[in-house]
């Protein structure tokens, strides 16, 4: 066969020569890849365990049943991956619930530290990144897959304090981020505007030789924090300046009742809200990874709008022969479910912004917990549910581990997303390398 040169191909289609430059570039012509789709990564938490009974499918693979709590999700069942047997095998310092919290996506130890656990073992924060955090800086690291804020962290009735108990994504060893719960923070991050932005003059610009002359007289670790400061300041600077060059967006910004309160029997509403932002924020393209905490670790929401007065911490601690309290815990979780299938319905209803099927085509959400039973405060067989596509795993299937440590299945995800991860957290909680789920 003969092969001609490309641009004697283009002038044979007569093309003139004052258009090829613009022409000879195109993925069409010279052959290159098309753009790839974006690929987004959510991560849902709900607390206190679930109710092994009512939530894990009998049958193995395609062929699989839905019980009470895993209802909501029927419509997805082609899109879902349902995991069993993934166990978080951190050991070290705090309790249960501190180290099933802040060890879910860090997936290695405590530091040491003076939060007193349940067990009168305390601890300090995560020693490592979560895996939201470290696929986002992975992201934010390429042009193609640079986003304005990279990762967004939502929550929902999560309490207005700091511990263990309340964080589940870390910047690094010891640096917590904190959830927004208030959607009015969220629209102000997210789509707020400064006035004036042409008189913003830098914080560090202003007081860079104060730093320097402060820095020298610092210990190695004093230095380093103060580092960590400044990179958090000059992220912050560079937010507000990335937002002037936010376009027209391909989504409007969606309207939030201006007198919606946080209280928590407000909460229904307030789920709703904070889950239309975050597709909203990924529809724009404002990050390709997020989270969605609700409560928190050992939570005690009352979640009356189900006709439960009790807290939900306590409630999970009862017998599962106390048939009102099960019952309960039932309403909740499947609850959670429902909120859940509701992000998946939004993705699926959004188009995708290359015009091909809907966003949630590819996007992962992933709705997962810090214990796998209340009341027993087991670390073995920890929730976790696949919603979407785009990521090669062969959805549709319950599937079943043999006690898999969650390090291997978040390597699998990252793998997925282009971050060749081969260890990740605690190494030796890697053996056997990332879970095959294609």
């Amino acid at each position: 066969m003969k092969h001609l040169h490309r641009r004697q191909f283009l002038r044979d289609l007569g093309i003139s020569a004052g258009t090829l430059p613009f022409l000879t570039g195109l993925p069409s012509i010279t052959g290159a890849p098309a753009p790839q789709k974006r690929q987004r990564l959510v991560i849902m938490f709900s607390p206190n365990g679930t109710l092994p009974n009512e939530f894990w499918p009998d049958q193995e693979g395609a062929d699989f049943s839905f019980k009470t709590i895993l209802k909501p999700l029927e419509a997805f069942k082609d899109r879902m991956l349902i995991l069993h047997g993934i166990a978080n095998k951190v050991r070290g310092d705090g309790d249960s619930h501190m180290r099933g919290m802040s060890c879910l996506l860090t997936c290695d130890e405590l530091m040491k530290g003076n939060i007193m656990g349940g067990g009168g073992n305390p601890a300090g924060w995560a020693g490592n990144i979560s895996i939201d955090q470290e696929i986002k800086n992975f992201l934010q690291s390429k042009a193609a897959t640079k986003t304005r804020f990279g990762s967004l962290e939502f929550g929902v009735a999560v309490p207005d304090r700091a511990d263990p108990w309340t964080r589940m994504s870390y910047a690094g060893a010891n640096q917590p981020v904190a959830p927004i719960d208030d959607p009015h923070q969220i629209l102000k991050k997210v789509y707020g505007k400064m006035k004036d932005k042409e008189s913003l003059v830098s914080i560090l610009d202003d007081v860079r030789e104060d730093l320097k002359r402060v820095s020298s007289k610092l210990s190695a670790r004093d230095k380093a924090l103060l580092d960590q400061h400044m990179t958090l300041v000059r992220g912050l600077e560079q937010d507000l300046a990335d937002a002037d060059k936010v376009g027209k967006l391909a989504h409007p910004v969606p309207a939030v009742d201006p007198s919606i309160e946080l209280v928590n029997d407000n909460t229904p509403q307030i789920s709703r809200i904070q889950i239309d932002l975050l597709v909203n924020a990924l529809a724009n393209d404002m990050a390709r990874v997020a989270t969605l905490q609700y409560m928190r670790s050992v939570g005690m929401a009352q979640m009356r709008w189900l006709g439960v007065e009790e807290g939900h911490h306590s409630l999970s601690h009862d017998p599962d022969d106390k048939k009102d309290s099960y019952d309960k815990l039932v309403k909740i979780n499947t609850w959670f479910a429902g909120e859940f299938a509701y992000m998946a319905k939004r993705l699926g209803e959004t188009p995708e912004p290359s015009g091909e099927g809907s966003m949630l085509d590819n996007t992962l959400l992933v709705w997962t917990n810090e214990l796998g039973k209340g009341n027993n405060h087991t670390l073995d067989n920890i929730p976790y549910v696949m919603v979407g596509g785009g990521f090669g795993f062969k959805m549709g299937r319950s599937l079943k581990f043999d006690k898999a440590a969650q390090n291997r299945l978040w390597m699998s995800v990252a793998q997925a997303m282009g971050h060749n991860l081969q260890t990740f957290g605690k190494k030796e909680l890697c053996e056997g390398g990332a879970l095959s789920l294609a």
